[in-house]
């Protein structure tokens, strides 16, 4: 697995809308559902793979700025080493954007929540999340956060097509891991 970065947001409960009764809230990479902290691209403080490098970076950010942070919950994301172009249906290899600084501290401690599909069709920031965005947790096997618990089953998914009319690819598989705000001190 990629070593991706960090990011804060603010989880909400499953809406109505999304018929997946076995979920409880939506943790998942993209900002469709869950909003990220900020928009965090306009202060160009993230790394490579559209993330942040620790978790001081992101304080800095709302710091700076005056981003109340109080209400999120802090992630931490891998990724698989390969992307699925759904177009040929074939993995391909991805890295971080070179024209970003990335230097990714991962985290002492962490909480393992799964997997989510995370679309990527500019190549840069996450977009869309197909298991909450467009519904696919009422027809995939996903957990109370809205996510895969398996890397073989999100991978199986991908390659037979679960995935395809949902959003344009590629498709990357990404850890959601949940860690603790490191105390301030």
């Amino acid at each position: 697995m990629i070593e991706l970065g960090y990011m804060a947001k603010r989880v909400v409960l499953r809406p109505e809308w999304l018929d997946a009764p076995k979920v409880i809230d939506i943790c998942a990479v993209s900002k469709c559902v869950s909003n990220d902290f900020c928009d965090y691209i306009n202060y160009w403080k993230h790394n490579g793979f559209w993330f942040f490098d620790t978790p001081i970076d992101i304080r800095n950010v709302a710091f700076e700025n005056g981003i109340d942070i109080s209400d999120t919950t802090l992630f931490y994301y891998r990724g698989h080493p390969q992307q699925f172009d759904n177009d040929s249906n074939v993995w391909i290899d991805y890295s971080a954007d070179a024209d970003l600084p990335t230097n990714v501290l991962p985290p002492f401690d962490e909480k393992f929540l799964g997997f989510d599909v995370v679309t990527y069709s500019v190549q840069n920031a996450p977009e869309c999340s197909p298991l909450s965005c467009n519904h696919l947790a009422s027809k995939l096997h996903v957990n109370k956060h809205c996510l895969i618990e398996s890397l073989d089953y999100a991978v199986d998914r991908i390659e037979n097509g679960a995935f395809n009319n949902s959003e344009p690819g590629p498709f990357r598989i990404v850890s959601v891991n949940s860690v603790q705000w490191p105390s301030v001190g």
